[in-house]
């Protein structure tokens, strides 16, 4: 694919596995799944789901700016969550960082995440 182009920036954590920070093709990129990790120590941000839950929408931020766009441009997110309970707070944080039109979403149950996170989210961005 010659209109295929990996996102890297040092402001979202590195990637802890065989994965890129997303992947830009054409207009759309993919953003991978961030969970609330510092990208200056790569450690964990826990206690607090508030406090992880903008971590992580820090971290798709940041992303989003090195693929050339911004929060704005997204699309559609996919939330997993290891407690649904925690459905209401993830709602509440998205208002501080969305305004309407708001992206599509899905919100997923799961037993585990990455490194014991309590919450990872995915989205797509349209740049056009």
């Amino acid at each position: 694919m010659s209109n295929r182009t990996t996102v890297h920036t040092p402001a979202a954590p590195q990637a802890i596995g065989t994965y890129s920070q997303a992947v830009k093709v054409g207009d759309t990129v993919y953003l991978s799944g961030q969970i609330p990790l510092d990208p200056d120590t790569m450690q964990l941000v826990s206690g607090d789901i508030h406090a992880e839950i903008r971590r992580v929408f820090d971290n798709l931020t940041a992303v989003a700016q090195a693929a050339g766009g911004s929060l704005a441009n997204m699309v559609k997110l996919t939330v997993y969550l290891t407690d649904m309970t925690l459905f209401a707070a993830v709602s509440e944080i998205m208002g501080d960082y969305f305004t309407g039109p708001f992206p599509a979403r899905v919100t997923v149950g799961v037993a585990q995440l990455p490194r014991g996170a309590r919450v990872e989210i995915e989205g797509t961005l349209y740049l056009g």
